[in-house]
């Protein structure tokens, strides 16, 4: 893993509140509307060191997924999109962090289905704060598209009017609340 210096945040360790922040997706269903959805389980880290470098990880349980249509999620967990039984888990790892102000674009490694791809998310610093119980926070936002197909998540039905039932591209969009580690 590669960091980049760059000034995003105070120095420490954020670890990711889940419950408190969301990483959810969408993608177009029947070519003209949108399915969304998020995952329910998932851990990860934002590192910045005395000097200003910056790196990020994070661990998503693919059999969390919740597009609030219980019979759409135990399709989405099956071998036609991410198999969850044999591949339980979506990872990122950040290779490089370029600042610009409180804006930003995440370059890494993403991993669905045993597949990694490089992708890029812009994100954008919330801002920071301390919490009631005397923790420091800080919240972020961060989008990016990738093309499900490129990460073997290839089912699709053909309509009988033309078109797709599931479009290729998805949208992600992580709302993020994060906790500076003790220490």
């Amino acid at each position: 893993m590669s960091t980049s210096t760059v000034t995003i945040a105070p120095t420490g360790v954020w670890n990711i509140d889940p419950s408190h922040s969301t990483i959810g997706f969408s993608v177009k269903h029947m070519m003209i509307a949108k399915v969304r959805g998020r995952f329910a389980e998932f851990t990860g880290a934002l590192s910045v060191d005395e000097a200003g470098a910056a790196s990020v990880t994070g661990v998503v349980q693919s059999a969390s997924v919740d597009t609030n249509e219980p019979q759409r999620d135990e399709h989405l967990r099956s071998a036609d999109f991410f198999d969850a039984a044999a591949f339980p888990e979506i990872t990122f790892t950040s290779s490089a962090i370029t600042a610009r102000g409180d804006e930003f674009t995440i370059v890494g490694d993403l991993t669905i289905k045993g597949v990694t791809r490089q992708v890029v998310l812009d994100a954008e610093v919330n801002g920071t704060g301390v919490d009631p119980w005397g923790n420091d926070r800080l919240a972020l936002e961060a989008k990016g598209q990738i093309n499900r197909k490129d990460f073997g998540l290839n089912w699709n039905q053909v309509l009988e009017a033309g078109g797709v039932l599931v479009g290729e591209k998805v949208t992600l969009t992580l709302d993020l609340s994060t906790v500076r580690a003790a220490g």
